[in-house]
């Protein structure tokens, strides 16, 4: 079941976000990725790792989903890249066994799905120990206007020959926080009738100053947020922020 639903989750995913991640990350990074180490954190079916190893990056891919994981390492051979896919959970990277990192990326909102500030503190905790001192961290969240104004009532369905899909969104118990219902139905021929697939998904976000606190006291400096790809200033309804951060030459 779910390795079919990680299958039509890809699909559904908007591709034109991954290039302009990419960039978000060329910029930020300031040096080639040849030859660096860059590691992309939650990293789904492997879209963005792709990228990275296609420009000569040492890239691994950490997700906590094994199917997930089993469509980033037929991605990464169809594009002949070569990545290092790991199964991994993001608060206790360390415990993955890889560390020494140029670069460490998280987008897609995947730092949404920790459950609370100290998940989120752990996260970072993990990144900021996995990474070389110099080493950047780039990651994307939910802007509280997007989690509170745009995701409570949202609805999405589409459909293809033999199959549709039908994402509902929620306001959840705590603060800050969206339920997404999601649910897709395959045709399946042998039951010569639909199969139901369903999840839900619980995401949470925070205030900027509460992620940008959290950086620093773990150890991070130069922190930046920005309002889109291209470092736009935050607005009211700006949907996505953008964060850098560095781990400092001296450790």
């Amino acid at each position: 079941m779910y390795q079919t639903f990680a299958y039509y989750y890809d699909l559904l995913m908007d591709k034109s976000l991954y290039p302009q991640w990419l960039q978000f990350s060329r910029r930020h990074f300031k040096q080639p990725f040849k030859d660096k180490r860059v590691l992309d954190l939650a990293c789904g079916t492997g879209d963005l790792a792709v990228l990275f190893a296609q420009e000569q990056a040492d890239t691994y891919g950490v997700d906590l989903s094994e199917e997930m994981l089993t469509l980033a390492a037929t991605r990464g051979i169809q594009a002949e890249a070569a990545v290092t896919w790991l199964q991994g959970d993001m608060t206790k990277l360390t415990e993955v066994g890889v560390s020494d990192f140029d670069l460490i990326t998280c987008f897609d909102d995947s730092l949404c799905y920790l459950p609370d500030l100290s998940a989120v503190e752990q996260c970072f905790r993990e990144v900021f120990q996995t990474l070389r001192p110099g080493g950047t961290f780039l990651f994307d969240v939910h802007s509280l206007y997007q989690v509170n104004e745009v995701f409570p009532g949202y609805m999405y369905n589409e459909h293809d020959e033999d199959w549709a899909f039908m994402w509902s969104s929620y306001s959840d118990d705590e603060p800050n926080s969206v339920l997404h219902d999601l649910t897709f139905f395959v045709w399946r021929d042998e039951l010569e009738g639909y199969e139901a697939l369903h999840e839900e998904h619980h995401e949470r976000t925070y205030p900027v100053l509460q992620y940008q606190q959290l950086l620093e006291k773990v150890g991070f400096t130069d922190v930046a947020v920005y309002g889109g790809f291209n470092d736009e200033a935050l607005q009211a309804e700006t949907p996505r922020w953008l964060f850098q951060a560095k781990r400092s030459e001296q450790g």
